[in-house]
């Protein structure tokens, strides 16, 4: 289900209305990296100086210039985590454009939805968010104590709490706020493998620019199919 709900994803980036949604989350991932970036890069050279006397060296004047050009480096690792609140922020934002995209093509027959209102998708995008940050900044100390099963441990968080975000986004727009819930609670484990999906490549600059948008079409997908097979399931 989920690697079908993939490769339709896939199938669809050709599509005027998706490629537009598209192009328009890459952008603003793009301008939100370039802006932390000349924050950070304004940081530093506010707070290190243009020269500095060491012991035994004597005059250094070329850290600043280092640590300016290391910054670009440290953004694309930055990038790395950055993504996943960029990720979460862009559900409230995109997840309708993406779905009635997926819709239209693909579940041509559904019956319109009523639109979620602006003041419950600023409120269910801010409080993910804050989720989101709080989790990872607890598991940013964690990756200093379990070595080289750090990206396991971040794909793993970040699944789960993806998973549960954008499932929960997309499944509102059909069953409500607590429909999606009992629909969630019985699938915990497709939920949390979906998410993984979004996780891992959210951790490869570059590629991670993309996610978030593939990511709402997946999860339009998966909600759809586990809404058409609630009957047979019964």
């Amino acid at each position: 289900m989920i690697l079908t709900a993939f490769l339709k994803t896939l199938g669809q980036i050709g599509d005027r209305a998706f490629r537009r949604v598209l192009f328009l989350g890459v952008g603003l991932s793009v301008l939100l990296l370039a802006a932390i970036y000349a924050a950070i890069f304004f940081l530093i050279g506010w707070l290190v100086p243009d020269s500095f006397t060491l012991p035994w060296i004597g005059e250094v004047n070329w850290v600043d210039e280092i640590l300016s050009g290391a910054s670009f480096l440290l953004m694309i690792v930055m990038s790395v985590f950055l993504m996943v609140p960029v990720a979460s922020a862009f559900t409230g934002i995109f997840l309708d454009d993406v779905a009635e995209a997926v819709e239209a093509r693909h579940y041509p027959t559904l019956p319109p939805v009523a639109p979620i209102p602006v003041f419950d998708q600023i409120r269910d995008s801010l409080g993910f968010l804050g989720v989101v940050l709080a989790v990872n900044l607890v598991a940013l100390v964690l990756y200093f104590f379990v070595g080289p099963f750090a990206p396991f441990l971040f794909w793993a968080v970040n699944g789960f709490l993806l998973g549960r975000e954008y499932f929960q986004m997309a499944a509102m727009r059909r069953l409500g706020r607590q429909g999606a819930r009992d629909l969630r609670s019985r699938h915990g484990a497709t939920i949390f493998l979906a998410g993984l999906l979004m996780a891992v490549p959210l951790s490869l600059p570059l590629v991670n620019l993309v996610i978030p948008i593939l990511g709402a079409a997946v999860f339009t997908h998966l909600v759809n199919r586990l809404i058409a097979a609630r009957p047979a399931a019964a």
